[in-house]
């Protein structure tokens, strides 16, 4: 059980934020943990600031990269919030619509959908926009290039929105929600409805892979740094399924990890090492290594406090965590 393994807890600083905590995001050394209810609480050393990016309004959908963290709200806007908590309005839907989805290019664009019109904004602000057959669900860039993938009902789209192309459509019958891109492009992971994921391996062959028999929807997906690697939640065990071959994961069974009487509601790669944070919807945090599967505890099971964020700083000396009652912390990895 996770009470007698070796534990990291008396390395943990506790937090308090007063709300559900929907994502955790370093901007260099400044914690910032977004809020289901609109507020982001930046964390600088023992200061605290709260800012409300949405005014009385809920954050729906937050991402983060070096220099700040954007939100869509259920007031149609789209912010950036930066380390010092100055807030920038980066677009704004027709009517107020609730944004559905966000993703942010390595250059500054940002990407951002309503219903089924998904908006791409480039570093220099200039707009694309493209009608998806069905609601966006999900979206994400590609590592390189300027390309997004959107996920919908019986697909995803791969669009290039500074193409005059159409987007390539490319199919699985069923409710796609989520997308993620590996490392080097090669693979499009979709997170479905139906408690599985599904790939296309986009060089050579346009392959499809079905990851199917979670007991639970996969919420939360995470690419090791070598990108050999995608660990998924939905399953009493952190499912990672392996891409270190020209298949990926055809014909090869995942590892399990961390496995525990209590589903894993979030998963997140160490940035620099085969080191996988897993948490739990009981409260529990474990941390495990590959090389030899060796646990660490960082938080023992909390009744109530599901964990619902989780991040590595860059330099991976620090993992922040945030809980569905607003409970969070931080982790300092001992020298």
């Amino acid at each position: 059980m996770s009470s007698s393994l070796p534990s990291l807890t008396d390395h943990v600083t506790p937090l308090a934020t007063g709300a559900h905590v929907t994502l955790a995001h370093w901007l260099k050394d400044t914690l910032a943990l977004a809020l289901a209810e609109g507020g982001v609480v930046l964390v600088r050393g023992d200061e605290q600031q709260i800012v409300a990016p949405h005014g009385d309004g809920g954050i729906l959908v937050a991402a983060g990269d070096a220099r700040r963290l954007v939100t869509g709200g259920d007031d149609g806007r789209v912010m950036a919030v930066a380390t010092d908590g100055s807030i920038a309005e980066i677009a704004a839907a027709k009517g107020g619509a609730w944004i559905d989805a966000l993703a942010l290019h390595p250059d500054g664009g940002v990407a951002y959908s309503v219903g089924r019109n998904v908006t791409a904004r480039d570093a220099k602000g200039r707009e694309r926009t493209f009608s998806a057959p069905s609601s966006a669900r999900g979206l994400a860039f590609a590592p390189k290039g300027y390309r997004l993938a959107v996920a919908h009902y019986n697909g995803v789209s791969l669009w290039y929105p500074n193409l005059e192309t159409p987007a390539e459509f490319v199919e699985w019958k069923g409710s796609h929600l989520d997308v993620t891109w590996s490392l080097d492009g090669r693979f499009v992971i979709s997170t479905m409805q139906e408690n599985a994921l599904h790939g296309w391996r986009l060089q050579p062959d346009r392959g499809h892979m079905r990851m199917s028999g979670y007991p639970a929807k996969v919420r939360s997906t995470a690419w090791s740094h070598d990108g050999d690697w995608l660990a998924t939640s939905g399953a009493e065990a952190a499912i990672v399924w392996p891409f270190d071959s020209k298949e990926g994961p055809t014909g090869k069974a995942p590892r399990e990890c961390g496995v525990r009487p209590a589903r894993v509601s979030r998963v997140t790669f160490h940035p620099k090492a085969l080191v996988l944070a897993i948490g739990y919807e009981d409260g529990c945090i474990l941390l495990v290594r590959f090389t030899d599967a060796a646990e660490l505890l960082v938080r023992p099971a909390v009744k109530d406090s599901a964990i619902s964020a989780l991040a590595w700083d860059t330099s991976g000396g620090r993992l922040a965590f945030g809980c569905a009652d607003g409970q969070a912390g931080i982790l300092t990895l001992p020298r």
